[in-house]
C-alpha cells in the first residue's frame, strides 16, 4: 500500500535526522495514536506541555509554510504568529503541509523535513529536561532534551502564545 510506504519513510526520515543531529534517543511508536497533544500526553506518561506541537500556518504573501513549535497546553495566538511571520497567516490545507514539509497532518515533525521552513518556538517548552515530538506519522513521538530538539529545528524563540 502506498500510505504504508509513505508512513514508512517519513518515519526513516526522521530516524535518519536525528542521528546525523546526534540526538540520541529512541522513536516510540504509540497503539493509541499520538494525533493531539492530550492524546500523546496520556500515551507517553508525560505532561501536556512536554509535548511539543508542530502548529502549521501558511503565509497568505509567501504561501510557504511557518511552523511554530509549541508546549502542549498552549495555543498559538494567529495575530502574534503573524507579526513574527511578517506576513498575515491562513490555515495550510494537508497538500501543502505534505509538499513543503513532507509529513502528514498529524505527523509533522520539527526534524527531518524535506526543506528548511521559517520555524518558531515557544520558550516554555525549555522549562522541561525532555519533550517529546511527533516522529512523522501519527503513532510516533521521540523525545528529547528541548534545547537539542529547537536547535535542530532551527526554530526562533519568540512569544506567540494566546494568554
Amino acid at each position: 500500500m502506498e500510505k504504508d510506504r509513505d508512513v514508512s519513510k517519513s518515519l526513516k526520515r526522521v530516524q535518519s535526522a536525528l542521528i546525523a543531529l546526534g540526538i540520541d534517543t529512541q522513536i516510540h511508536e504509540m497503539a493509541a495514536g499520538t494525533r493531539t497533544a492530550a492524546d500523546a500526553a496520556r500515551a507517553i506518561g508525560c505532561e501536556i506541555d512536554q509535548i511539543a506541537k508542530s502548529i502549521i500556518f501558511r503565509g497568505k504573501r509567501s504561501g510557504h509554510v511557518v511552523l511554530f513549535l509549541t508546549a502542549g497546553g498552549n495555543q498559538v495566538d494567529a495575530q502574534k504568529a503573524s507579526t513574527l511571520a511578517g506576513e498575515p497567516l491562513g490555515k495550510a490545507d494537508a497538500k501543502l503541509i505534505r509538499a513543503e514539509t513532507g509529513f502528514a497532518i498529524g505527523g509533522v515533525s520539527p526534524v527531518g523535513l524535506t526543506r528548511p521552513v521559517r520555524a518558531f518556538y515557544d520558550p516554555h517548552l525549555l522549562t522541561f529536561d525532555t519533550v517529546w515530538a511527533a516522529a512523522g506519522t501519527p503513532r510516533h513521538v521521540f523525545g528529547a532534551p528541548p534545547a537539542e530538539l529547537i536547535k535542530a529545528s532551527a526554530a526562533h524563540s519568540a512569544d506567540f502564545v494566546a494568554v
